[in-house]
């Protein structure tokens, strides 16, 4: 898997799942809304700890700072 995502994307899904875990966990969301958003938050944790959305090579989109090569 080649890597699609920047620091700032990672950052950005690691702080949203951690808001959601603890607005689960606090009782502020809960049922079918809190499990769904809580998977969700894992799914963001992984990608992010692996630098690779799924969802991003379809469309070709990617995050990271883009390596000039050297002629």
């Amino acid at each position: 898997m080649k890597k699609n995502m920047g620091s700032l994307d990672k950052i950005i899904r690691i702080v949203l799942a951690a808001v959601v875990a603890i607005l689960y966990f606090t009782n502020v969301i809960s049922g079918v809304l809190g499990i769904v958003l809580l998977v969700l938050a894992g799914v963001f944790v992984l990608t992010s700890l692996v630098s690779f959305c799924p969802l991003y090579a379809p469309f070709g989109i990617t995050t990271c700072a883009v390596k000039e090569k050297q002629s």
